[in-house]
């Protein structure tokens, strides 16, 4: 016996993808026991079977395995060594779910080019379905991993003072929200759930879960949702609680800039603005594009700082073209921050503004010059004309220019998303000390109040700075880790969520080839988030618990608890009553529905008739 599992070892060992076999080998594979370790009394053969394995060595095999039986204590034992290579009642091996669910989730391959890529460098014949399947086995796998692993993630974060709980979800359109814990010190994924809205009754047995497997943290950090502050309350009452600065500047910001860039946006639909100058741009690219020499002129005109007496006749026509594309290519004046820290409607305006001013230039020295070709250019001034005396768009720009200075202020007094900064929505903020920040912001306060019409003009900002004012301002944390105290600052954003989504979202645009991600919001396992922690090399080493593997750290879970998640998921996805399902897809089942009912109706009829 052992000398027969010696030579499997061997021949599995031996093999690799590259021998192709005429036919699948036939491997057998026998229990690693002779005597039943309860009793010591010698096994019988209980019965023997055959099924089709594949595994990324090997490929496709035919493993016989002999199955023994205790007949004393009625226990049976299969062979360990095929149980360590693929999942019980499964055909594929724990090496293919890892590289699938690599491929899937960390490399954003699709399912076709991982169907190929096997079949042509591994030999192993794989459907797209299978595919499927075998990406969430990968996912529902290291899930349980991570939760054998809790106790170990834990005391690691335990030795480093503690954790620092973020949270936030994520949705599109009509897909369910994707509901995240991130530790803000290890960036380690800590649990993930999939909720309908954010609610404080759907947060708050998500909170509670957190806290019974990793207890208390040492802060928390999240944006301003009323669910989710509730359910802070409750589950987390008296624990440092912070706002992120980038949530509570936008949510003001919004609040004070909306209605005046609507009214903006608005006032330009209705002159048509970007659409008009669109079709003179062109217009005028079919009269310049084929006149290369008078292309070069121009060229050579713009680089002198002046033009030829023989250019003149084609200049203002492309200096109008040239000016049009400027002004639609606003979005270079932007950050990167989106609104309300970017106000791409008062940039285009102010560009517009501009070559409205550069053209009537144009126009008087062209009229001097006696140039022709100058409708266009006359037709986009008159059409700017238009805009720029527009009193509805003026009144909303003076007031979005003024408010967005004040708006300004209070970033500059945060010292986050500042203007003209270059981070985008990954900005976390500068090293500028929290006590310095409050100080900064307390004066902004004081300077807005000391004017009545302003104070008035902007009472909802003060109102918001007042009720968040607590949350605002974290100081730095003193906890005692492995070397002793230390001081933990909780970042003063919500930007390692937001980037994690970001990330995520990206991933899944990626594999599917698709901007829209509602179809794979709904049908991502929650546990998916996960993955992101295999780029973190401590939190490989803890789930590995001492395997090489990952594949070989699958294969030590039970697989009934996989099936039974597997299931559970199912159930949470499955939109339509199982029984239902063979009704649904009966031929002519409008014809049958309506059949019931008049059956029910003459049934009725007769009923009364007979009483």
């Amino acid at each position: 016996m052992k000398l027969l599992r010696a030579n499997i070892n061997q021949l599995i060992s031996g093999v690799n993808a590259c021998s192709l076999f005429s036919e699948k080998p036939l491997i057998h594979f026998y229990p690693e026991v002779e005597e039943c370790p309860v009793c010591g009394s010698g096994l019988k053969i209980y019965k023997t079977r055959v099924k089709t394995v594949t595994t990324m060595d090997i490929g496709a095999f035919e493993a016989h395995e002999t199955i023994l039986e205790c007949q004393n204590d009625n226990l049976f034992f299969p062979s360990k060594l095929l149980r360590s290579l693929v999942p019980a009642k499964a055909t594929f091996g724990f090496d293919v779910i890892e590289y699938v669910g690599k491929a899937l989730f960390i490399h954003c391959r699709n399912n076709k080019e991982i169907m190929l890529d096997l079949a042509d460098k591994k030999n192993i014949n794989i459907s797209e379905g299978n595919i499927s399947n075998l990406g969430r086995k990968f996912v529902v796998y290291l899930a349980l991993a991570h939760r054998e692993s809790r106790d170990k993630i834990k005391e690691t974060m335990k030795q480093k003072g503690g954790y620092v709980l973020h949270i936030d979800g994520t949705c599109e359109s009509d897909s369910p929200m994707l509901f995240c814990g991130i530790d803000g010190i290890s960036e380690l994924i800590l649990d993930n759930v999939k909720i309908p809205s954010e609610k404080k009754e759907l947060i708050v047995p998500f909170l509670q879960r957190i806290k019974k497997q990793y207890g208390n943290p040492v802060a928390l950090v999240h944006d301003m949702g009323k669910g989710i502050l509730a359910a802070v309350e409750e589950v987390f009452p008296g624990l440092p609680d912070y706002i992120c600065l980038f949530h509570f500047l936008r949510d003001i910001g919004k609040d004070l800039l909306h209605p005046d860039n609507q009214a903006v946006a608005q006032s330009f639909q209705k002159h048509k603005i970007r659409s008009l100058l669109r079709q003179k741009a062109k217009y005028l690219e079919g009269k310049i594009e084929n006149n290369k020499k008078h292309i070069e002129g121009f060229i050579s005109d713009f680089k002198r700082g002046g033009m030829k007496e023989a250019s003149c006749e084609y200049t203002p026509a492309t200096a109008t073209y040239i000016l049009i594309h400027w002004a639609l290519e606003f979005s270079k004046d932007l950050n990167g921050y989106g609104f309300p820290f970017d106000l791409s409607n008062l940039c285009f305006y102010q560009r517009l503004k501009t070559i409205h001013k550069q053209l009537a230039r144009i126009k008087d020295i062209a009229h001097r010059h006696k140039t022709k070709n100058n409708r266009t250019l006359i037709n986009v001034w008159t059409l700017l004309d238009g805009v720029m005396y527009d009193a509805a768009l003026l009144e909303a720009i003076e007031n979005l220019e003024t408010k967005s200075m004040v708006f300004e202020k209070l970033r500059e007094s945060l010292r986050i998303a500042l203007p003209g900064g270059k981070n985008g929505i990954n900005d976390n903020g500068d090293e500028t000390d929290i006590r310095s920040i409050e100080k900064r912001v307390k004066d902004f306060r004081k300077w807005l109040t000391e004017d009545k019409v302003q104070n008035q003009k902007y009472a909802k900002m003060i109102e918001q700075i007042d009720k968040y004012w607590e949350k605002l301002f974290a100081d730095p944390i003193e906890v005692e880790t492995f070397h002793g105290t230390n001081k933990i600052a909780p970042q003063r954003t919500n930007n390692i969520l937001e980037q994690f989504f970001r990330g995520e979202k990206r991933r899944l645009r990626k594999k599917s080839g698709t901007s829209s991600l509602s179809k794979s919001l709904k049908t991502i396992l929650a546990d998916t988030p996960f993955v992101r922690n295999l780029e973190k090399p401590e939190y490989v080493e803890i789930i590995l618990d001492g395997c090489k593997t990952l594949a070989e750290r699958f294969s030590k879970i039970d697989s009934k608890l996989v099936c039974q998640e597997l299931g559970k998921q199912q159930k949470k996805q499955e939109k339509i009553i199982p029984e239902m399902r063979k009704v649904i897809s009966s031929s002519n089942l409008p014809e049958k529905i309506l059949t019931i009912f008049i059956n029910e109706s003459n049934f009725n009829a007769n009923r009364h008739l007979r009483l």
